[in-house]
C-alpha cells in the first residue's frame, strides 16, 4: 500500500461514506479518493475504504476512469468531487459521488482555460471551482451549477513575467489558489513569478480582481508552491 501511494498519488480526499454527512457514517467508514497521474497501469481515480477504528484502507478499485487527475477538490455539500486532467490542453471534470458503492459518475468537462491544470478549490458557498494552471501560468473561476455540473469560466487571469532560475522560471507557472476564511480574496502561489498573487474574489459573481497591492514578492528562486493558512488567521483590508 505505502509504494502505490508513493508511486501514484497526486491528491487523496477523504470523505464520510454517508452522503454528504458532517461525521462518519454509522459504521465509521469514510470513503478515500486517489487522485492519479495515468501512466503505465493507472487508468484515473482509485477508491478505498477508510477503516479509522484500525487505520485500515480496503481498495473499491477505480473509481473513475480519466486522464491524469493529479489534484481533486470536494464540494462542501460532501455529494461532488472535481478533478483536473493535466495536459496540455488543461480541462476540469465534475463527478457525482454514488451512495454506497462509493462510485464516481461523470457530470460534465470543460475548460480550465489553460494548459497543464494542476490545483483545484471550491468556494465555501460551494458555487465557484478556482483552478491554478501551471503550463500557461493562469488561474480561472469556473461557476458550479445546483446539479454540481461546471459552466464555463466567469473569471480568467493570464499572468506574466519570469525570475532567476531560467530551467523552471522561465515564465509564469501558477501552482496552488487558496482562498482567505471570509471568502473575499483568492491567493494564487506562482512558482515561475516568486509570486503570491492576491485576487479580491467575488463569490455571486465568480470574478477575481487583482488587490492593491496585487501580490507579495518571494525570494527569488524560492518557486512557490502550495502554502496554508492559520487556521487563527484574519484578513485585513
Amino acid at each position: 500500500m505505502r509504494t502505490f501511494v508513493t508511486a501514484l498519488l497526486a491528491s487523496t480526499l477523504l470523505m464520510p461514506c454517508a452522503h454528504g454527512a458532517k461525521k462518519p457514517s454509522a459504521n465509521g467508514d469514510y470513503f478515500v479518493y486517489i487522485g492519479t497521474y495515468t501512466r503505465e497501469n493507472s487508468k484515473g481515480i482509485y477508491a478505498y475504504r477508510f477503516h479509522p477504528a484500525d487505520g485500515k484502507l480496503t481498495s473499491l478499485g477505480l473509481a473513475a476512469e480519466t486522464s491524469n487527475p493529479s489534484f481533486l477538490a470536494i464540494h462542501p455539500n460532501g455529494r461532488f468531487v472535481y478533478s483536473v486532467s493535466e495536459g496540455d490542453t488543461g480541462a476540469v471534470s465534475a463527478f457525482r459521488i454514488e451512495p454506497g458503492s462509493g462510485k464516481l459518475t461523470l457530470l460534465n468537462t470543460v475548460s480550465s482555460k489553460g494548459a497543464g491544470p494542476c490545483h483545484l478549490r471550491v468556494d465555501k458557498t460551494g458555487k465557484n471551482l478556482l483552478v491554478a494552471n501551471y503550463n500557461s501560468g493562469s488561474v480561472a473561476s469556473l461557476p458550479v451549477k445546483s446539479d454540481g455540473s461546471l459552466g464555463e469560466a466567469s473569471a480568467f487571469i493570464q499572468h506574466k513575467g519570469s525570475s532567476v532560475n531560467k530551467q523552471r522560471q522561465e515564465g509564469p507557472h501558477a501552482h496552488s489558489v487558496n482562498l482567505s476564511a471570509d471568502n473575499r480574496f483568492m491567493i494564487a502561489t506562482d512558482l515561475g513569478l516568486d509570486q503570491a498573487l492576491v485576487y479580491r474574489f467575488n463569490a455571486a459573481k465568480g470574478s477575481l480582481t487583482p488587490n492593491d497591492p496585487p501580490f507579495a514578492k518571494l525570494n527569488p528562486g524560492a518557486g512557490p508552491r502550495h502554502f496554508a493558512f492559520h487556521p487563527k488567521e484574519t484578513t485585513h483590508t
